[in-house]
């Protein structure tokens, strides 16, 4: 027999293949959300590195230019002395102690990388030379604008001018 209190119960199946498309949608949104995350966050990374580097490179040349500067301000407070030995050598050209400090600073200004600028016998150059005076020329083979005597001795430090020739030169 049968218990008056038990009742049948009908059970339906759900079918669960609706359900898959509705998280597959939301699955291929969470993937898109997240892949555009990942490119945004990637192209924050690339503009910070070439930030980074592109400091570290204004700060070398930064470093670079003050190291410049300063070792130029030394070559210029040196260039009296030097002038000075050349002048102490016209007077007493046999003088070996003159002779020795003028290889000293000669030595010293090459190791430091400052040169002489050629004058005598050049064609002026406004760039590298101050002329002072323009004289008639002396002999037929000096051409126009030669520089014929060199006044003070001009020098460079690389590719910068520390003190421009004084010449004369040839009208």
């Amino acid at each position: 027999m049968e218990n008056k209190n038990e009742k049948e119960v009908e059970i339906e199946t759900v079918s669960v293949d609706d359900k898959p498309e509705i998280a597959q949608d939301k699955q291929t949104e969470i993937i898109e959300q997240l892949n555009n995350k990942i490119a945004e966050l990637n192209d924050k990374y690339l503009r910070t590195a070439a930030e980074l580097e592109n400091t570290r490179r204004r700060s070398a040349l930064d470093i670079e230019s003050v190291s410049r500067n300063r070792a130029m301000g030394v070559a210029e407070k040196i260039l009296p002395v030097m002038d000075a030995v050349q002048s102490a050598l016209k007077h007493n050209p046999n003088d070996e102690g003159i002779k020795t400090m003028e290889r000293a600073l000669q030595n010293a200004f090459a190791q430091i990388g400052i040169v002489k600028i050629k004058s005598l016998g050049e064609v002026l150059n406004p760039q590298f030379h101050n002329a002072i005076q323009i004289i008639d020329k002396p002999d037929e083979k000096t051409a126009t604008n030669t520089i014929i005597e060199e006044l003070q001795t001009g020098y460079m430090f690389g590719d910068s001018i520390l003190r421009p020739a004084m010449v004369v030169v040839s009208k």
